[in-house]
């Protein structure tokens, strides 16, 4: 089997408070194999933006990694010293940031920013470095990269902006890029271009992307897999087309029942009652039970755990949920023998 480039494995992240420990990650697993695209979905709140900042240790106090473990390309690096993974940022792992305004420094030309990048990652002289930043910029389809290599931020709409922090996060050819809402300040033509970009990096490239998002439209488009969060947990994992067409978890099925289609001949749009809970009150058992329209016992006492649906459901591989509907010891069939 092919070694998937990012493997996480029970990750857990708290933050310590006054009055109490916060766990935002609950032992949070999946993995995102090369040229892959998996897309993380969710509410605010749901831990998407918490997983991708732990994935590359920018977790900051109070908050910290608690458990598990992060490995790229089979090589742990969540315990890796501080300076070390650094190195590994930029490097081996590129992020794009849903503002680029926050990766961008507004006093520095965009050619400069490449090109410190790129020899601070490789070992490429400064003029070999600035040919590279034209072909980046060629690459995610900045016109006139000559011309606008020596342009500041500000010289750019926000589009051209986040193509630019597309190629600083190409710069030194990364085996994996986290995508934090990329697309989401953007209208809806130039999300669309954004969108060909990233599924032409990982084309190109053999990139694996973790594509952290609410938008189901853009995971629809972009996507491989998808990862279902909820209160910091994963609770559905698989294809994009199994996953939006026969979602499997309750909380699945209301986030995809809500999205509006040109057949729909409904008066208002479907909506799952209730809202995301507080870290500070987050239910036992299965944190979506108080919301959910089939929860019954065991939902509130045990929790339920990520693995394959072995009932109701079609064996499909890589498919996985979090909900005792589908677990054959504990379903109400079984319940009521």
């Amino acid at each position: 089997m092919t070694t998937p480039v990012l493997s996480v494995q029970d990750l857990t992240v708290e933050f310590v408070t006054r009055r109490a420990t916060l766990r935002a990650l609950d032992r949070v697993s999946f993995e995102i194999g090369p040229g892959e695209v998996l897309g993380v979905v969710g509410e605010s709140g749901a831990g998407k933006s918490v997983t991708g900042a732990a994935v590359i240790g920018l977790v900051d106090p109070p908050g910290r990694i608690a458990g598990g473990e992060v490995r790229l390309s089979g090589e742990r690096i969540d315990n890796l010293p501080a300076e070390q993974l650094r190195r590994v940022r930029g490097k081996r792992i590129g992020m794009i940031f849903q503002d680029p305004l926050t990766s961008l420094n507004p006093l520095f030309r965009i050619g400069d920013q490449l090109v410190e990048t790129i020899t601070t990652h490789t070992d490429l002289s400064a003029s070999a470095a600035r040919q590279r930043a034209l072909a980046l910029l060629t690459e995610v389809g900045i016109s006139a990269p000559e011309r606008r290599i020596d342009s500041y931020p500000h010289q750019f709409s926000g589009g051209m902006r986040q193509r630019v922090v597309i190629a600083l996060a190409l710069c030194a050819e990364p085996e994996l890029v986290i995508a934090d809402e990329p697309t989401t300040a953007l209208d809806v033509s130039v999300q669309a271009q954004i969108i060909t970009v990233l599924k032409r990096l990982c084309r190109d490239h053999g990139t694996a992307v973790m594509l952290v998002t609410h938008d189901m439209g853009v995971i629809g488009e972009t996507a491989d897999r998808v990862a279902v969060m909820y209160a910091g947990r994963v609770i559905e994992v698989g294809a994009v087309t199994d996953v939006v067409r026969h979602p499997l978890h309750p909380y699945a099925q209301g986030l995809m029942g809500a999205i509006p289609t040109l057949a729909d001949t409904a008066e208002r749009l479907a909506s799952i009652p209730g809202s995301m809970p507080r870290l500070s009150a987050i239910p036992p058992g299965c944190p979506f039970n108080p919301r959910c329209p089939y929860a019954y016992a065991p939902c509130t006492t045990i929790r339920p755990e990520l693995k394959p649906p072995g009932l109701r459901a079609p064996a499909v591989p890589g498919r996985k949920v979090a909900c005792h509907l589908y677990d054959p010891a504990l379903a109400p069939e079984a319940a009521a023998a």
